[in-house]
Parts: C-alpha cells; sequence; structure tokens
C-alpha cells in the first residue's frame, strides 16, 4: 500500500484488462444488443477501474474504501450480465468460467485492500 498513484495499483491494471477484454467480448454480441446489454457490461467495467482510481487519488483511507466498494457493486453487476448473456447463447460456458476467474481475482484483491484500509483506522 505504499501506492503513490492508482497506476501502480496491480487491481487497476487487471481492471483495465478487464474492461478492454469486455468491450472485445460485446463486440461480436447481435446489433440488436450494441444500446442494451453491450453498453452496460461496457459502463460496469469502465466503473471498475474508474471508482478504484478516484478512490485512491483522494488519499483518504474512507474515501477509498468507499469508492472500492463501489467497484465490488460494479463487478457484481458485471458478473450478472454475463451470467445472463450465458443464458440467452450469447456467451460459452468456456466463456463464462473465463470472465468468472477474472472478476473473482479482482473481487479478491480489492477485498484485500479495503481490510488493509481497515486494519490501518
Amino acid at each position: 500500500m505504499k501506492s503513490t498513484s492508482y497506476r501502480d495499483l496491480e487491481v487497476w491494471k487487471k481492471a483495465i484488462q478487464l474492461a478492454k477484454r469486455i468491450y472485445e467480448l460485446s463486440s461480436g454480441f447481435p446489433t440488436k444488443e450494441t444500446y442494451g446489454m453491450c453498453q452496460q457490461m461496457q459502463r460496469c467495467a469502465v466503473s471498475i477501474a474508474a471508482n478504484i482510481a478516484e478512490g485512491q487519488a483522494r488519499h483518504s483511507h474512507k474515501e477509498f474504501r468507499y469508492f472500492l466498494g463501489i467497484s465490488l457493486g460494479s463487478l457484481a453487476e458485471l458478473e450478472t450480465i454475463l451470467n445472463i448473456a450465458h443464458e440467452i447463447n450469447y456467451i460459452t460456458d468456456a466463456t463464462l468460467n473465463e470472465f468468472n476467474a477474472i472478476t473473482d481475482e479482482i473481487t479478491r484483491m480489492i477485498k484485500g485492500i479495503i481490510k488493509h484500509l481497515t486494519s490501518l483506522k
């Protein structure tokens, strides 16, 4: 936690990669989903990284925890949309499992940072 910039955080880097992967994935969805599921997935993925950055940039443990909580919410929302996409056969079992592994890892990392920040009280 000696980071001076959100750009130094591994969790932020992984969230950026997740957003990139979501954009790539959603580009293969049916055109009818462009303004529905695709946009919602993209907003969620971008929100994860953006809230990590915003929280860290505020230089307050309390505010950082708050924004990390928002990132966790966006992760849960993204996972839900991915599950719906799977249920309607937009993505395969393998793709869902791959994204679940990524979101699980980011979730663990965020919860680890929250736990660390909480211990600093």
